[in-house]
Protein backbone atom coordinates (compact mmCIF):
# COMPACT_ATOMS: atom_id res chain seq x y z
CA UNK A 1 0.00 0.00 0.00
CA UNK A 2 1.34 3.43 -0.90
CA UNK A 3 1.55 6.36 1.47
CA UNK A 4 -0.98 8.14 -0.72
CA UNK A 5 -3.58 5.39 -0.42
CA UNK A 6 -2.97 5.06 3.31
CA UNK A 7 -3.49 8.78 3.85
CA UNK A 8 -6.57 8.82 1.66
CA UNK A 9 -8.21 5.89 3.46
CA UNK A 10 -7.42 7.21 6.91
CA UNK A 11 -8.62 10.67 5.94
CA UNK A 12 -11.97 9.33 4.73
CA UNK A 13 -12.41 7.27 7.90
CA UNK A 14 -11.51 10.15 10.19
CA UNK A 15 -13.87 12.48 8.36
CA UNK A 16 -16.68 9.96 8.54
CA UNK A 17 -16.06 9.40 12.23
CA UNK A 18 -16.18 13.12 12.80
CA UNK A 19 -19.59 13.30 11.17
CA UNK A 20 -20.96 10.32 13.08
CA UNK A 21 -19.30 10.49 16.46
CA UNK A 22 -20.94 13.48 18.07
CA UNK A 23 -18.75 13.25 21.13
CA UNK A 24 -16.96 16.50 21.45
CA UNK A 25 -17.84 19.20 23.96
CA UNK A 26 -16.50 22.71 23.49
CA UNK A 27 -14.12 24.08 26.11
CA UNK A 28 -15.74 26.41 28.61
CA UNK A 29 -14.68 28.94 31.20
CA UNK A 30 -18.05 28.69 32.93
CA UNK A 31 -17.54 28.85 36.67
CA UNK A 32 -20.96 30.09 37.64
CA UNK A 33 -21.80 26.95 39.61
CA UNK A 34 -19.10 24.65 40.98
CA UNK A 35 -21.14 22.39 43.20
CA UNK A 36 -19.84 18.99 44.17
CA UNK A 37 -20.67 16.23 41.65
CA UNK A 38 -23.27 13.64 42.58
CA UNK A 39 -22.73 10.28 40.90
CA UNK A 40 -26.17 9.07 41.95
CA UNK A 41 -27.90 12.10 40.47
CA UNK A 42 -28.91 10.31 37.28
CA UNK A 43 -31.28 8.15 39.32
CA UNK A 44 -33.23 11.06 40.81
CA UNK A 45 -36.96 10.82 40.20
CA UNK A 46 -38.71 13.55 38.26
CA UNK A 47 -40.29 16.33 40.27
CA UNK A 48 -43.86 15.15 40.84
CA UNK A 49 -45.09 18.72 40.72
CA UNK A 50 -43.00 21.16 38.71
CA UNK A 51 -44.67 24.55 38.44
CA UNK A 52 -41.70 26.10 36.66
CA UNK A 53 -42.02 27.12 33.04
CA UNK A 54 -40.06 25.05 30.50
CA UNK A 55 -37.55 27.92 30.22
CA UNK A 56 -37.05 28.05 34.01
CA UNK A 57 -36.69 24.26 34.21
CA UNK A 58 -34.05 24.11 31.47
CA UNK A 59 -32.20 27.09 32.94
CA UNK A 60 -31.89 25.13 36.19
CA UNK A 61 -30.85 21.99 34.30
CA UNK A 62 -28.20 23.96 32.40
CA UNK A 63 -26.61 25.22 35.62
CA UNK A 64 -26.66 21.80 37.28
CA UNK A 65 -25.29 19.94 34.25
CA UNK A 66 -22.53 22.51 33.72
CA UNK A 67 -21.39 22.00 37.29
CA UNK A 68 -21.36 18.20 37.19
CA UNK A 69 -19.11 18.23 34.07
CA UNK A 70 -19.01 14.51 33.18
CA UNK A 71 -21.12 11.39 32.70
CA UNK A 72 -21.17 7.93 31.22
CA UNK A 73 -22.88 7.85 27.84
CA UNK A 74 -24.52 5.36 25.51
CA UNK A 75 -24.88 7.07 22.17
CA UNK A 76 -26.34 6.09 18.82
CA UNK A 77 -25.51 8.43 15.95
CA UNK A 78 -26.80 8.07 12.42
CA UNK A 79 -26.02 10.20 9.41
CA UNK A 80 -27.46 10.34 5.92
CA UNK A 81 -24.97 12.20 3.77
CA UNK A 82 -24.22 12.83 0.13
CA UNK A 83 -21.49 10.15 -0.04
CA UNK A 84 -21.02 6.68 1.54
CA UNK A 85 -18.24 8.00 3.77
CA UNK A 86 -20.68 10.54 5.23
CA UNK A 87 -23.44 8.01 5.93
CA UNK A 88 -23.93 5.23 8.43
CA UNK A 89 -24.76 4.44 12.03
CA UNK A 90 -22.45 4.21 15.00
CA UNK A 91 -22.96 3.15 18.62
CA UNK A 92 -20.64 4.58 21.26
CA UNK A 93 -20.16 3.76 24.92
CA UNK A 94 -17.83 5.33 27.44
CA UNK A 95 -17.21 8.48 29.44
CA UNK A 96 -17.57 12.04 28.23
CA UNK A 97 -16.51 15.20 30.04
CA UNK A 98 -17.06 18.87 29.38
CA UNK A 99 -15.35 21.94 30.87
CA UNK A 100 -12.71 20.87 29.76
CA UNK A 101 -13.27 18.55 26.84
CA UNK A 102 -12.39 14.87 27.20
CA UNK A 103 -13.86 11.58 25.99
CA UNK A 104 -12.91 7.92 25.91
CA UNK A 105 -15.36 5.96 23.79
CA UNK A 106 -15.63 2.56 22.15
CA UNK A 107 -17.35 2.85 18.78
CA UNK A 108 -19.16 0.02 17.04
CA UNK A 109 -20.19 0.32 13.42
CA UNK A 110 -19.41 3.18 11.11
CA UNK A 111 -15.88 3.47 9.70
CA UNK A 112 -13.49 0.78 10.96
CA UNK A 113 -10.31 2.42 9.66
CA UNK A 114 -10.09 -0.01 6.79
CA UNK A 115 -10.13 -3.27 8.71
CA UNK A 116 -10.70 -5.02 12.00
CA UNK A 117 -13.88 -6.05 13.79
CA UNK A 118 -15.70 -2.74 13.39
CA UNK A 119 -14.94 -1.74 16.99
CA UNK A 120 -12.72 1.27 17.39
CA UNK A 121 -11.61 3.13 20.47
CA UNK A 122 -11.58 6.89 20.22
CA UNK A 123 -9.99 9.35 22.64
CA UNK A 124 -10.64 13.07 22.61
CA UNK A 125 -8.50 15.60 24.47
CA UNK A 126 -8.96 19.30 23.83
CA UNK A 127 -8.68 19.70 20.04
CA UNK A 128 -7.03 16.33 19.33
CA UNK A 129 -8.75 13.13 18.26
CA UNK A 130 -7.01 9.75 18.54
CA UNK A 131 -8.43 6.70 16.80
CA UNK A 132 -7.19 3.18 17.38
CA UNK A 133 -5.81 1.56 14.24
CA UNK A 134 -6.71 -2.13 13.76
CA UNK A 135 -3.55 -4.13 12.95
CA UNK A 136 -5.25 -5.50 9.82
CA UNK A 137 -5.58 -2.01 8.38
CA UNK A 138 -1.88 -1.25 8.81
CA UNK A 139 -0.21 -4.47 7.67
CA UNK A 140 0.41 -3.14 4.15
CA UNK A 141 1.17 0.42 5.20
CA UNK A 142 4.63 1.96 4.78
CA UNK A 143 7.20 0.48 7.15
CA UNK A 144 7.35 3.55 9.39
CA UNK A 145 3.61 3.23 10.11
CA UNK A 146 3.24 -0.50 10.69
CA UNK A 147 4.06 -0.31 14.39
CA UNK A 148 1.60 2.51 15.02
CA UNK A 149 -1.55 1.67 16.93
CA UNK A 150 -3.17 5.11 16.91
CA UNK A 151 -3.85 7.88 14.44
CA UNK A 152 -3.93 11.46 15.73
CA UNK A 153 -5.51 14.44 14.08
CA UNK A 154 -5.22 17.83 15.76
CA UNK A 155 -8.17 19.91 14.66
CA UNK A 156 -6.21 23.11 15.18
CA UNK A 157 -3.43 21.93 12.89
CA UNK A 158 -5.39 20.25 10.11
CA UNK A 159 -3.19 20.08 6.99
CA UNK A 160 -5.76 21.73 4.76
CA UNK A 161 -8.17 24.54 5.48
CA UNK A 162 -11.10 22.59 4.06
CA UNK A 163 -10.42 19.48 6.18
CA UNK A 164 -10.05 21.64 9.28
CA UNK A 165 -13.33 23.40 8.54
CA UNK A 166 -15.22 20.14 7.99
CA UNK A 167 -13.74 18.29 10.95
CA UNK A 168 -14.07 21.03 13.56
CA UNK A 169 -17.50 22.20 12.52
CA UNK A 170 -19.05 18.75 12.28
CA UNK A 171 -17.55 17.50 15.52
CA UNK A 172 -18.32 20.63 17.52
CA UNK A 173 -21.93 20.65 16.36
CA UNK A 174 -22.71 16.96 16.30
CA UNK A 175 -22.93 17.10 20.04
CA UNK A 176 -22.02 19.95 22.30
CA UNK A 177 -22.08 19.06 25.97
CA UNK A 178 -25.68 18.56 27.11
CA UNK A 179 -25.70 21.83 29.07
CA UNK A 180 -25.00 23.89 25.95
CA UNK A 181 -27.63 22.05 23.95
CA UNK A 182 -30.19 22.80 26.66
CA UNK A 183 -29.10 26.45 26.63
CA UNK A 184 -29.60 26.61 22.84
CA UNK A 185 -33.04 25.02 23.19
CA UNK A 186 -34.09 27.91 25.43
CA UNK A 187 -34.39 30.07 22.30
CA UNK A 188 -36.84 27.70 20.63
CA UNK A 189 -40.21 29.40 20.08
CA UNK A 190 -41.83 25.96 20.18
CA UNK A 191 -40.22 24.84 23.47
CA UNK A 192 -42.74 22.93 25.59
CA UNK A 193 -43.03 20.43 28.42
CA UNK A 194 -44.53 17.19 27.11
CA UNK A 195 -45.01 15.73 30.59
CA UNK A 196 -43.64 13.14 32.97
CA UNK A 197 -42.36 9.90 31.42
CA UNK A 198 -40.26 6.95 32.54
CA UNK A 199 -36.97 6.70 30.63
CA UNK A 200 -34.45 3.91 31.31
CA UNK A 201 -36.25 3.18 34.56
CA UNK A 202 -36.11 6.81 35.74
CA UNK A 203 -39.04 9.21 35.96
CA UNK A 204 -38.25 12.39 34.08
CA UNK A 205 -39.87 15.49 32.65
CA UNK A 206 -39.88 15.52 28.85
CA UNK A 207 -39.09 18.79 27.02
CA UNK A 208 -38.87 19.36 23.27
CA UNK A 209 -38.57 22.09 20.68
CA UNK A 210 -37.31 22.99 17.23
CA UNK A 211 -34.79 25.73 16.53
CA UNK A 212 -33.53 27.29 13.30
CA UNK A 213 -30.16 28.98 12.93
CA UNK A 214 -31.92 32.32 12.50
CA UNK A 215 -33.79 31.78 15.78
CA UNK A 216 -30.48 30.95 17.48
CA UNK A 217 -28.98 34.20 16.22
CA UNK A 218 -31.92 36.28 17.39
CA UNK A 219 -32.65 34.41 20.61
CA UNK A 220 -32.02 36.00 23.98
CA UNK A 221 -32.80 33.28 26.53
CA UNK A 222 -29.57 31.32 25.93
CA UNK A 223 -27.57 34.53 26.45
CA UNK A 224 -28.96 34.71 29.99
CA UNK A 225 -27.17 31.52 31.04
CA UNK A 226 -24.30 31.03 28.57
CA UNK A 227 -21.05 32.93 28.60
CA UNK A 228 -20.93 35.33 25.63
CA UNK A 229 -17.85 33.61 24.16
CA UNK A 230 -19.42 30.17 24.49
CA UNK A 231 -22.57 31.31 22.71
CA UNK A 232 -20.54 33.00 19.97
CA UNK A 233 -18.57 29.79 19.40
CA UNK A 234 -21.76 27.72 19.31
CA UNK A 235 -23.23 29.99 16.65
CA UNK A 236 -19.97 30.14 14.67
CA UNK A 237 -19.67 26.36 14.55
CA UNK A 238 -23.30 25.99 13.52
CA UNK A 239 -22.66 28.28 10.57
CA UNK A 240 -19.46 26.43 9.58
CA UNK A 241 -21.21 23.07 9.64
CA UNK A 242 -24.06 24.35 7.51
CA UNK A 243 -26.59 23.65 10.28
CA UNK A 244 -30.05 24.69 9.14
CA UNK A 245 -31.86 23.75 12.32
CA UNK A 246 -32.17 21.51 15.35
CA UNK A 247 -34.98 19.28 16.58
CA UNK A 248 -34.17 18.55 20.23
CA UNK A 249 -35.75 16.57 23.08
CA UNK A 250 -34.56 16.24 26.67
CA UNK A 251 -35.74 14.09 29.56
CA UNK A 252 -34.70 15.72 32.87
CA UNK A 253 -34.83 13.96 36.24
CA UNK A 254 -35.66 15.34 39.68
CA UNK A 255 -32.05 16.41 40.19
CA UNK A 256 -32.30 18.73 37.17
CA UNK A 257 -29.99 16.49 35.14
CA UNK A 258 -30.78 15.07 31.69
CA UNK A 259 -31.10 11.30 31.49
CA UNK A 260 -31.71 11.25 27.75
CA UNK A 261 -31.34 13.52 24.73
CA UNK A 262 -32.49 13.07 21.14
CA UNK A 263 -31.27 15.62 18.62
CA UNK A 264 -31.80 15.81 14.87
CA UNK A 265 -29.89 18.20 12.64
CA UNK A 266 -30.27 19.25 9.03
CA UNK A 267 -26.86 20.15 7.60
CA UNK A 268 -25.43 21.02 4.21
CA UNK A 269 -23.98 17.48 4.10
CA UNK A 270 -27.19 15.68 5.09
CA UNK A 271 -29.19 14.68 8.14
CA UNK A 272 -27.71 13.66 11.50
CA UNK A 273 -29.62 12.12 14.41
CA UNK A 274 -28.14 11.57 17.85
CA UNK A 275 -29.68 9.58 20.70
CA UNK A 276 -27.80 9.74 24.02
CA UNK A 277 -28.48 8.13 27.40
CA UNK A 278 -26.66 9.71 30.37
CA UNK A 279 -25.81 7.91 33.62
CA UNK A 280 -23.34 8.20 36.51
CA UNK A 281 -22.94 11.96 36.49
CA UNK A 282 -19.64 13.06 38.01
CA UNK A 283 -17.90 9.82 37.04
CA UNK A 284 -14.13 10.20 36.85
CA UNK A 285 -12.96 11.01 33.33
CA UNK A 286 -9.31 9.98 33.55
CA UNK A 287 -8.61 10.37 29.83
CA UNK A 288 -4.99 10.21 28.64
CA UNK A 289 -3.40 10.51 25.23
CA UNK A 290 -1.91 7.29 23.78
CA UNK A 291 1.90 6.85 23.92
CA UNK A 292 3.64 9.09 21.41
CA UNK A 293 5.73 6.24 19.98
CA UNK A 294 2.54 4.32 19.16
CA UNK A 295 0.87 7.27 17.46
CA UNK A 296 1.01 8.43 13.84
CA UNK A 297 0.28 12.07 13.12
CA UNK A 298 -2.16 12.61 10.28
CA UNK A 299 -0.95 16.16 9.59
CA UNK A 300 2.64 14.93 9.24
CA UNK A 301 1.50 12.17 6.90
CA UNK A 302 -0.12 14.81 4.72
CA UNK A 303 3.06 16.89 4.70
CA UNK A 304 5.17 13.85 3.79
CA UNK A 305 2.74 12.97 1.01
CA UNK A 306 2.89 16.50 -0.41
CA UNK A 307 6.70 16.36 -0.37
CA UNK A 308 6.83 12.99 -2.09
CA UNK A 309 4.47 14.22 -4.82
CA UNK A 310 6.61 17.33 -5.31
CA UNK A 311 9.78 15.24 -5.49
CA UNK A 312 8.18 12.93 -8.03
CA UNK A 313 7.26 15.92 -10.22
CA UNK A 314 10.84 17.19 -10.14
CA UNK A 315 12.18 13.80 -11.21
CA UNK A 316 9.69 13.36 -14.07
Amino acid sequence: MSSKSTVRRVGISLSAAAILVGAVACDSDDKKDDKKSDKSASQGAAKSSDDRSPVQALQAAYKKTSAVKSAKVHMTTSATGTTPSESGEMVMDGVMAWNPTAADLTMTGGPSMGGGSGKTRMIMLDSAMYMQMPAESMKDAPAELRSKKWMKIDLKDAPTAELQKQMTAKMDNANQDPAKQMAALLDSPSLKRVGEETVNGVKAQHYKGTLTLDEMLKGKESAKVMDAKEREKLLENAKKAGIKGYDTEFWVNGEDLPVKMIMGMDTAQGKVKINIDYTDYGTKADVKAPPADETADFAQMMKDLAKSIEDAKKQS
